[in-house]
């Protein structure tokens, strides 16, 4: 009833897409019990073989065997079951084989149907467990479709979705594109694997330091804070347990070569290289550059810091719309309050308010790799 050609295709399907022929023989099986029983009406318990070694399929009625009788179409008496054969016993199965010559055709249509289905299955489950991998990782892709301003990209034969939010405010997107994306989540849905990607999250830009800087990659350089507002500005504190290693020197690059390709990706987004300190008054000093800071006043009990800088330097350190500040105290995990350096002498309580006052000493070359002279305005 099947050609040796049918089981020869499985053979081959096992070989180039490694999916064992076993997955399919089950889902044919299964499916062909319901073709048959479909095209012969019968009420009958079916069962059907796919036997590759001799290129056959075998049709089979079943009964169970049973102590009393409810079902006579599916089930048997133990006592007539031994009249069939004295090895019988309650649960065996008796079988009859039929043949039905004319349900060669079904079978084949039925096959063809079951084969496709089931590839598509196993082969999206498999990019789907080959994809969980990349959770959290970077990946390029390819933009399938455009759709009320969200893009959809493919990624390991499944589709991802890049929404408005997580696209930089610069992107536009056509079909055919190529373009980077973080994978954020994956879960899978009641119609497949559902995939958010982002170009707008820190760990977007992480993970573009970790290929475009071998040190990050090896670990020889740590990312210990990284905030971003998105297509704006970047804020990211490095460090190395090498003192032979400048950490920001080497994301920079030779002649910026490093950072710029990083920022040619973002499409001109400012990047802040901060040396990290595990002092949290020198910390918030760097973190403020730009800006020079001239003394950093802290609170421990509630984080807060006032951060004074030369009243040249005020708009500076705090940004257009807030921004420098803002991220500085998302790098820094405390609340920082700029203040000019004039208001030390205006107001005499300043030191009172807030228990220690810490200069800064000179922090050197400035260590902000700046891409633009003129600071843009955030997201918020």
């Amino acid at each position: 009833m099947v050609k040796k050609d049918f089981f020869a295709a499985l053979d081959a399907l096992e070989s180039e897409k490694r999916i064992k022929k076993e997955i399919f023989l089950e889902a044919l099986e299964n499916a062909l019990v319901i073709a048959y029983k479909k095209h012969t009406g019968t009420p009958k318990a079916i069962e059907v073989r796919l036997l590759p070694d001799s290129n056959r399929i075998k049709i089979f009625a079943y009964q169970t065997v049973v102590e009393e009788v409810e079902d006579r179409e599916k089930e048997i008496s133990l006592e007539d079951a031994r009249l069939l054969g004295k090895k019988y016993k309650v649960g065996d199965k008796v079988s009859e084989e039929f043949s039905s010559h004319d349900f060669g055709r079904i079978a084949a249509q039925t096959a063809k149907q079951v084969i496709m289905q089931k590839l598509r299955e196993v082969e999206g489950e498999m990019a789907y467990s080959e994809l969980t991998q990349k959770e959290d990782e970077l990946v390029t892709c390819v933009v399938r479709r455009v759709d009320n301003h969200s893009a959809y990209v493919e990624i390991n034969k499944l589709e991802a979705t890049l929404a408005r939010s997580d696209q930089l405010p610069t992107d536009r997107f056509r079909v055919g594109d190529k373009t980077k994306v973080y994978v954020k989540r994956i879960k899978q849905g009641p119609k497949g694997p559902q995939i958010v990607v982002s170009r707008t999250i820190a760990g977007f830009v992480k993970r573009l330091f970790e290929m475009e800087v071998p040190e990050i990659g090896h670990g020889i350089i740590s990312i210990k804070s990284i905030v971003r507002e998105a297509g704006y500005r970047t804020k990211m504190a490095v460090f190395s347990d090498d003192a032979d290693i400048d950490p920001v020197g080497a994301c920079v690059g030779n002649r910026g070569t490093r950072v710029n390709a990083i920022v040619q990706e973002l499409d001109g987004e400012k990047i802040d290289i901060i040396p990290w300190c595990d002092d949290p008054l020198e910390f918030i000093a760097r973190a403020l550059n730009p800006a020079k800071v001239v003394m950093v006043q802290a609170n421990y009990e509630e984080k807060a810091a006032k951060a004074i800088v030369m009243d040249d330097m005020l708009s500076l350190a705090i940004g257009k719309d807030g921004q420098n500040a803002r991220l500085a105290a998302k790098l820094t995990g405390w609340r920082i309050d700029v203040k000019p350096y004039s208001s030390l002498k205006a107001d005499d309580s300043v030191e009172a308010d807030i228990p220690e006052i810490v200069p800064v000493e000179d922090l050197g070359e400035d260590t902000t790799m700046d891409i633009f002279e003129e600071d843009l305005g955030d997201l918020e």
